[in-house]
């Protein structure tokens, strides 16, 4: 367990941090209220240790904005004690409302001390194991649960967090769309079993062009998302024509080089993706105007032939 212990007194964290490191736990510091609220932030404690009256701040005004923080955060909580040297009725029902969850005298016998720490180090077990399941729980609610990309309700999200955000900033914003070619045709010749295969290997060849588009730069933050059926989509945030047909064609060179047979495709003989590209300069008005012409791109490419991106020229202002 690691504590945050906030005190001004250098003999009482000596003292303190002796007897809680004995115990086995990691201990640090801040010597009044403004700097627990910034350490807290950076060090992630399982339990603050709160003194009252600090200078800069004392600590119940540095409680009220640890808590304010973590509700900015998911799933957060974390148990503050205060430590005083008078326990009066008075503190105790601030210390409370100030968003203390217990209170204790800085000369706190051993055994008591030892007691609480244990009390909340299971806490602190329980905490981790229930943010772990959340998380879990998170990932299950977001992911595809064929593919493991981004599902369409997750995409929609966070399509318009980005578009926001590209809005207020004026960046640019590009979208792929993205569809496997004569895929009907591929389930009524392999069977469905084998069509799902497929989904799963093209769906990871697309994440990991993805993946290396923004290890090299070439992109930033893009995700790929399954779009619905054989329908996936590529969000590219701050994209320009070049990097959108990079991007593009790596997707298409990727799944090409899956080398999956396909009998029904055409003279292609092989898996492949056609891939259909919009952006804009400036993000603007509504982003469905972009999946419209993303997708008007992509039917072009499926025109020229399949296995193939086509990347239109920026959009005008929406």
């Amino acid at each position: 367990m690691k504590i945050l212990l906030v005190d001004d007194a250098r003999s009482v964290v000596m003292v303190m941090t002796a007897r809680l490191s004995s115990y086995g736990y990691e201990v640090v510091h801040a010597s009044n209220g403004q700097e627990a609220v910034d350490v807290f932030a950076s060090a992630a404690p399982d339990l603050v240790l709160m003194d009252i009256e600090m200078p800069v701040m004392n600590g119940f005004t540095a409680t009220n904005r640890i808590r304010a923080f973590e509700a900015t955060q998911q799933w957060a909580w974390t148990p503050i004690i205060f430590l005083t040297s008078s326990d009066t009725v008075e503190n105790l029902v601030t210390a409370i409302d100030a968003g203390g969850d217990d209170f204790m005298s800085k000369f706190v016998p051993e055994p008591v001390l030892h007691a609480k720490m244990n009390a909340m180090s299971r806490i602190a077990g329980l905490r981790q194991s229930l943010s772990q399941a959340n998380r879990r729980l998170q990932d299950l609610a977001s992911q595809d649960g064929l593919t493991g990309l981004c599902n369409r309700r997750s995409m929609d999200f966070r399509t318009d967090q980005m578009w926001q955000e590209a809005q207020s900033k004026g960046l640019s914003f590009g979208l792929l769309m993205l569809d496997i070619d004569n895929f009907k045709k591929f389930n009524d010749h392999y069977g469905h079993q084998s069509g799902d295969d497929c989904l799963r290997n093209v769906a990871h060849a697309i994440e990991t062009a993805v993946q290396r588009s923004n290890a090299l730069k070439h992109t930033e933050l893009a995700f790929a998302a399954r779009y619905g059926g054989e329908e996936f989509a590529v969000m590219v945030p701050k994209a320009g024509s070049e990097s959108l047909t990079r991007l593009a064609q790596l997707i298409v060179q990727a799944v090409r080089a899956l080398a999956i047979a396909h009998a029904e495709n055409a003279s292609w003989g092989r898996v492949t993706i056609s891939v259909g590209g919009a952006w804009v300069a400036s993000a603007s008005g509504q982003v469905v105007v972009l999946f419209r012409a993303a997708d008007a791109s992509l039917y072009r490419a499926k025109q020229q032939g399949r296995n193939c991106a086509v990347v239109q020229e920026p959009l005008s202002g929406q």
